[in-house]
């Protein structure tokens, strides 16, 4: 193995991926695989979890787990230190996002003036407390080893607002309204990720952002053509566009970074 190879080289590391039977959360799960982690696929689909994780090439299981019961994380983390003995990295992946491709069928609901606290607040139990849980509780055994990579995804809404326009059907009539609740905790992921680097970072373990663009996900075509328009390379992200950004900061590759947001946008975030 060539120097710079060896320095992605995730051989013999313990990867869990929260949120893992989404579209993004399995690619993670196969990048990390691919790269030579032991991979811990973790859902709240833990009959799914264990099918994906039988499938991937390296020695990986699937555990179900809510993210947001911290006894459900307190009991992963016991399974996982039980079969494997550590954690060196972990993805903080799992969130709820309200997507296009998943409309409301009334779009006044989903207008900020319509938008309920119950919905908000179950967002923000999911992207920012199940966030919380898993970093303090499975990011603490790394932190007693002196080693540890914790990768929270966040957004470009974390960084930029949504842009309504592009919910605007060819007619001029609306689909949808992105919510503040989404972009919110985003930006708070990005902050979040900013404390715990500092905090830990005498500890080894260096906590960074993944900030992906929107993904092709089967949407609408006027929305792909939206998207595309407003993107500087012209299109929508592949899932496989973010393997190598997620085996970079997962690896040795990164290991002067720490709370950074890396983006990768195709150029969203520059206009």
């Amino acid at each position: 193995m060539s120097e710079s190879n060896a320095y992605f080289n995730l051989a013999g590391k313990v990867a869990v991926v929260t949120g893992a039977m989404g579209l993004l959360g399995q690619h993670h799960c196969l990048a990390l695989s691919n790269a030579g982690a032991n991979v811990v696929v973790t859902d709240i689909d833990e009959v799914g979890s264990r099918d994906f994780a039988a499938h991937l090439p390296t020695k990986s299981i699937g555990i179900g787990a809510d993210i947001t019961s911290e006894t459900d994380v307190a009991n992963l983390k016991q399974k996982i230190v039980d079969k494997f003995g550590k954690i060196d990295i972990l993805v903080n992946n799992a969130a709820i996002n309200d997507m296009i491709e998943k409309e409301n069928s009334n779009p006044e609901m989903s207008k900020f003036e319509n938008y309920s606290a119950d919905s908000f607040r179950a967002v923000m139990e999911v992207n920012i407390i199940g966030i919380f849980n898993c970093s303090k509780i499975l990011g603490s055994v790394m932190a007693q080893n002196n080693y540890g990579s914790i990768i929270n995804i966040a957004s470009t809404y974390g960084i930029v607002a949504p842009d309504q326009s592009l919910y605007l059907k060819p007619d001029g009539s609306r689909s949808f309204y992105k919510s503040p609740a989404y972009p919110t905790s985003k930006g708070a992921v990005i902050s979040f990720t900013k404390y715990l680097a500092a905090y830990w970072g005498e500890k080894g373990v260096r906590v960074n952002c993944l900030s992906p663009g929107g993904v092709d996900n089967n949407q609408e075509e006027y929305f792909y053509n939206n998207y595309s328009k407003r993107t500087p390379l012209k299109r929508m992200a592949i899932p496989e566009d973010y393997h190598g950004a997620i085996i970079f900061l997962a690896s040795d590759a990164s290991a002067y970074m720490t709370g950074a947001n890396l983006v990768v946008d195709g150029g969203w975030t520059i206009w």
